[in-house]
């Protein structure tokens, strides 16, 4: 094969592999619970900084990529339980509650981080020759690493006992109410195990964008994008959104400078939304 077709391909699978990623904490707390979650950034930047931190002063990006999603799902079962179950019947509260809570995690790690970037090297910095090019390593286990992990997380909530729960739980918390199910701790492992999600994708993607104070902040426009584009109420929604808003953008990016690149998917996405206003899955009005 052409290498600069190889290359091409790699660049439209790389990019829509770190959305995708970026994206699936996001499609378990926006996409399945609805909750606004202008945080999300944040949750990202915390499992970057545990990589990071791990990195640096352990040796070990390793640990700091296993502690991640420790660390971020623990802080995020007890933001779930102290602030955000207050925020579930007022949706704009939540945002703003969110927005507010992202702000005060981001400045207070701003006051103690390189606002120039701080760089974490890959935990595997080979590159592999696949088609007459040279590929980095750490991009291809990014690529593998977010196919496994979105197939199992829809197996576990399509095909088990504790997935029929929680999709139970969120679309009629009432009655499940009824059928002995605690909600309320429902809510907060659902809302743990999107912040872990996001913070292990923080760990992962780091050693790509090196360590600054607005890493998941920067991303969270393209990721609210890639939720409208694919629809609420369900996981896979905002998957399909990641992985076409991605795909779009490096495609684009072949031909044409990134900036325009952005523009465009922007419009692009406006135009989805505007003909599909319910997502890609739901069809249009």
């Amino acid at each position: 094969m052409n290498p600069t077709i190889t290359r091409g391909i790699f660049d439209v699978l790389s990019l829509s592999s770190v959305l995708i990623l970026l994206v699936i904490g996001m499609a378990i707390i926006v996409g399945m619970m609805k909750v606004f979650n202008m945080c999300q950034g944040e949750l990202i930047l915390l499992g970057a900084v545990t990589a990071f931190l791990c990195s640096k002063y352990l040796g070990n990006i390793w640990l700091g990529i296993f502690l991640a999603p420790l660390i971020v799902g623990i802080f995020g079962f007890f933001l779930e339980r102290t602030i955000i179950h207050r925020f579930y019947v007022n949706p704009q509260a939540a945002l703003l509650a969110t927005f507010a809570i992202g702000l005060i995690i981001r400045e207070t790690l701003r006051t103690r981080m390189n606002t120039q970037g701080a760089p974490v090297a890959p935990p595997i910095e080979n590159y592999v020759e696949i088609g007459g090019t040279n590929l980095p390593v750490w991009r291809v286990v990014i690529i593998a690493v977010t196919l496994v992990l979105t197939l199992t997380i829809a197996f576990v909530l399509l095909k088990t006992n504790l997935g029929m729960k929680v999709r139970a739980t969120l679309d009629n918390p009432e009655l499940v109410s009824v059928s002995g199910i605690s909600t309320k701790w429902m809510y907060a492992c659902t809302y743990a195990i999107g912040a872990a999600l996001s913070g292990f994708a923080g760990a992962m993607i780091v050693p790509l964008q090196t360590l600054y104070p607005n890493l998941g902040y920067d991303n969270l426009i393209l990721m609210f994008i890639a939720v409208l584009v694919g629809g609420l109420g369900q996981f896979s929604g905002p998957i399909i959104g990641a992985a076409i808003i991605a795909s779009t953008g490096a495609l684009l990016g072949q031909f044409i400078s990134p900036v325009t690149g952005q523009i465009m998917v922007v419009l692009f996405a406006v135009v989805l939304t505007r003909l599909r206003p319910a997502g890609i899955l739901k069809g249009g009005r």
